[in-house]
């Protein structure tokens, strides 16, 4: 009789075991499938941009420089896939933004109107995508630290991961 007391309570370990173990795989996944995410709602953002600055440039012809820039960032953007120069583009991005505030006739364009409203759209998704993003990583982090699955982290070397720090602000397009 004991020996199926003591075969039940190392069954209901191993399978509480298995169960915690594939908790921190499925949340590792849902991490990489959040931030995979964004980076395709980011390259969406990305990939209006060049679009935006062709509507702008016959409304402004003294901020050519600004559009420039975005241009050239962008290719280097595109090239190295480098944090910094992915920073700068925003910057500038942002700049272009605050910009078409000085030309009612370009926020009056068809064409202006159409890359605003998916300019809005892939902002809004961005946006969701880091909330869910930041959502998986603190249940995975209270995963690592919680008892008893912090000994399944432990033995496996899952650790704490941090949280994703924007270097700069975010870019709200109201227009």
């Amino acid at each position: 009789m004991e020996i199926y007391i003591i075969l039940g309570i190392i069954a209901v370990i191993i399978i509480w075991f298995i169960y915690t173990w594939n908790k921190f795989i499925y949340l590792k996944r849902r991490i990489d499938r959040s931030k995979s995410l964004i980076d395709v709602y980011l390259k969406n953002r990305f990939d209006l941009i060049p679009n935006l600055v062709e509507c702008c440039k016959g409304y402004s012809n003294y901020e050519k420089n600004t559009l420039t820039e975005i241009t050239k960032l962008r290719k280097s953007y595109e090239l190295d896939n480098d944090e910094k120069s992915g920073e700068k583009l925003n910057e500038h991005y942002k700049k272009l933004i605050a910009l078409v505030e000085n030309y009612p006739e370009l926020k009056a364009s068809e064409n202006f109107l159409n890359l605003q409203k998916n300019l809005e759209k892939v902002e809004s998704e961005i946006a969701a995508s880091r909330r869910i993003y930041v959502n998986d990583i603190t249940r995975y982090n209270t995963l690592t630290k919680s008892i008893p699955s912090n000994i399944v982290a432990a033995l496996f070397g899952y650790k704490e991961l941090p949280y994703p720090v924007l270097e700069t602000e975010e870019v709200n397009i109201k227009f």
